[in-house]
């Protein structure tokens, strides 16, 4: 009986498509069916146990919804208060620059409160590692209008839409960052389909990767679905997603390093 145990456990093995990363704590993730967030956690986790690094990284997570990352990521975490994860991210590397240092954040953090601490750590050339999860909305707290939020998109602070005349352009953080001489490798991805899983999370691991040469930062954005801030299905939010996010927001590399 051992025996055809065995052999059907390494039959299973070798057909596994799919294997949970240890690195992901073993509790069912507290996000809204549909969001983008649990695919993001998994992929950055997936990337530290394949590089086998997980003891020697450090994550920084301000508030709002990536905040719950503390709860399901089983590595160092360090919070931050609101749009200060890249300060604290330059104390931790600067402290230990050995360690491989990461900030997890959202839109309402990093381009609204954030602004400052993200474009000066960006323009310093901080060798770390900044991930971006773009939703166009406040998640966590109600659904407000954010810096991202698109033209005409409606919110709950902006119920007949973003009107660029009163409420200024959204803010495309990922090429304004680009273009600052501190930054090594900017891209723009999602985690909607399984071809876009696969391109997000070989950025993720080339931006990992990167904090091995020292030379500067990098910024991955992930764009993002809010179903529930957006009030739809997670099926709508997806194709809104790509029929309104996309075009303003496009995906793919801005900034690749010169080999």
């Amino acid at each position: 009986m051992s025996e055809n145990i065995t052999k059907e456990s390494i039959i299973k093995e070798e057909n596994c498509v799919y294997k949970r990363t240890n690195l992901l704590v073993d509790k069912a993730l507290s996000y809204c069916p549909g969001c983008g967030h649990g695919t993001a956690h998994r992929l950055l986790m997936e990337v530290l146990e394949e590089m086998n690094i997980q003891s020697e990284t450090i994550g920084i997570a301000p508030v709002g919804c990536a905040v719950l990352a503390y709860e399901f990521l089983d590595i160092d975490m360090q919070q931050a208060a609101h749009g200060r994860a890249p300060a604290v991210a330059t104390a931790v590397k600067r402290l230990m620059p050995e360690k491989f240092v990461f900030t997890y954040q959202g839109d309402g953090d990093l381009a609204a409160i954030g602004t400052a601490e993200t474009i000066h750590a960006c323009n310093r050339g901080e060798n770390i590692t900044i991930i971006f999860i773009n939703n166009g909305i406040y998640g966590m707290t109600g659904g407000q209008m954010a810096p991202t939020t698109l033209p005409g998109m409606k919110s709950s602070t902006s119920p007949y839409g973003r009107e660029v005349e009163t409420m200024g352009n959204p803010l495309k953080m990922t090429e304004l960052v680009a273009q600052l001489p501190g930054t090594y490798y900017v891209t723009r991805q999602s985690v909607h389909t399984p071809g876009n899983v696969r391109k997000a999370k070989k950025a993720l691991r080339k931006a990992m990767e990167n904090q091995k040469l020292n030379k500067g930062l990098s910024f991955v954005e992930i764009v993002s679905n809010c179903n529930s801030g957006w009030k739809m299905t997670p099926v709508q939010s997806n194709k809104w997603m790509e029929e309104n996010m996309f075009p303003f927001y496009p995906l793919g590399d801005i900034k690749v390093p010169v080999e």
